[in-house]
C-alpha cells in the first residue's frame, strides 16, 4: 500500500447490518477511545504432490477472528454489538438467548508519515469476552474491556474487508472525508 509504517489507531466505528439479504447498514456510531485492534483472517491452504514435488497450492478464505479492547464500552454499545437488552431503568441484561446482530466495523491507523490507513471489515458478529477485576493497590491498574468477534466475507460479493491509505493519490478526497459516514459500498465517489 502507501508510504509509512503503522503507528497508531483511532476513530474506531461500528454499523449494525438493518438488511442481511440486501448486506444494509445503520449509520455508524463511534466507539470513542479505541486501544487496539487485532485481525486474523483464518486462510487454510492445501497443497498437491505429484511426481515426488508439490505441484499445485489451493487456498480457502475461513473466519476472520477481531479482538478489540477499547477505553470503555457504553451500555448502549454492549446492547448494540452484544445483543442486550437495557431495562425500564437502563439497565444492561445478559440473556442466555441475546443473538448479537451482525455488524461492520471500521477505524483508521495513523501511518509514519503523518497520513492514514482506513478500513471497514464487513460482517460480524461479537460475542461476551472475559471480565477481569482486581483491587486498586498503590499503583492503578487500568482494567479495560476488550470484545471478540468472527467475521465472514459479504454473501453477496465475498468482501471481507476494504481498506486504502489517505496517501494514495488515486483516492479522492471525498472518500476520506466521508469513509466514517457509511459503511463503505463501493458506490463511486463523484
Amino acid at each position: 500500500m502507501g508510504k509509512g509504517v503503522r503507528i497508531g489507531l483511532d476513530k474506531l466505528h461500528y454499523a449494525i447490518m438493518t438488511d442481511e439479504v440486501t448486506e444494509t447498514y445503520a449509520t455508524p456510531k463511534p466507539i470513542p477511545g479505541a486501544i487496539s485492534a487485532s485481525i486474523s483472517p483464518e486462510v487454510n491452504s492445501e497443497t498437491l504432490f505429484a511426481d515426488d514435488a508439490a505441484a499445485e497450492v489451493a487456498t480457502s478464505m475461513g473466519a476472520v477472528e477481531v479482538e478489540i479492547n477499547v477505553k470503555d464500552l457504553t451500555a448502549e454499545q454492549l446492547k448494540d454489538l452484544l445483543g442486550n437488552k437495557l431495562d425500564e431503568n437502563g439497565v444492561l441484561i445478559d440473556n442466555k438467548d441475546d443473538n448479537p446482530p451482525y455488524v461492520a466495523i471500521g477505524f483508521r491507523s495513523r501511518k509514519s508519515n503523518g497520513q492514514y490507513r482506513y478500513y471497514w471489515l464487513f460482517k460480524g458478529k461479537f460475542t461476551p469476552s472475559e471480565e477481569e477485576y482486581s483491587t486498586k493497590e498503590d499503583s492503578p491498574s487500568f482494567q479495560t474491556p476488550t470484545i471478540t468477534g468472527t467475521f465472514v466475507p459479504n454473501d453477496t460479493t465475498g468482501d471481507w474487508r476494504a481498506r486504502f491509505d489517505s496517501d494514495d493519490d488515486s483516492i479522492p478526497p471525498a472518500l476520506i472525508t466521508n469513509w466514517f459516514t457509511k459503511v463503505y459500498d463501493g458506490t463511486p465517489i463523484v
